[in-house]
């Protein structure tokens, strides 16, 4: 693994994250992954940061309300597309997704959470501020478009603390 520049790669982040990249949970008791495809990386308090949402729903959801930190892994092409669409359609409530898709939970180099082996990106974040969204803010259109339920995300706002890819990637 190579560590490289938290923004070095986001045209590739933001060209594939329509196929979505894995967000790694763990809390004392339960490890889970599930797919995202909604992200933004940036500065905000003059830190590195990178937004993810999650729906209250979601059994992610219970595990980053129990911990401080995620890991978000980034694949740049079709190779892991059937272990998106698993990870993204099924709940870890009843299924071992690391089981059932053989998923390599590698160490984090910053947290105890894992990232999820064979991918091209892998972001350590530890949560410094969390929001959940406000219907009343919210455009009418993206409300038609995202939310017919009233199953509104959380964002969570993760330091950056370790950026790294695969070293066969440039």
């Amino acid at each position: 693994m190579q560590d490289v520049s938290f923004n070095k790669k986001l045209p590739e982040i933001y060209d594939n994250i329509s196929r979505g990249a894995f967000l790694t949970v763990k809390d004392k008791n339960d490890l889970n992954t599930m797919t995202i495809g909604w992200t933004s990386i940036g500065i905000i308090w003059g830190l590195e940061i990178m937004q993810v949402l999650v729906r209250e729903s979601r059994h992610t959801y219970q595990l980053l309300e129990s911990t401080d930190e995620f890991s978000v892994s980034f694949v740049f092409d079709d190779r892991r597309d059937e272990d998106l669409e698993f990870c993204g359609t099924k709940s870890g409530r009843n299924f071992d997704k690391f089981a059932e898709r053989n998923l390599d939970a590698i160490s984090g180099r910053k947290i105890s959470t894992p990232v999820i082996g064979d991918c091209d990106l892998h972001y350590e974040c530890q949560i410094k501020y969390k929001t959940t969204l406000n219907k009343r803010n919210l455009a009418v259109d993206v409300i038609d478009s995202c939310y017919q339920e009233d199953d509104l995300h959380t964002i969570y706002f993760g330091e950056i603390l370790s950026c790294y890819q695969e070293e066969s990637i440039q």
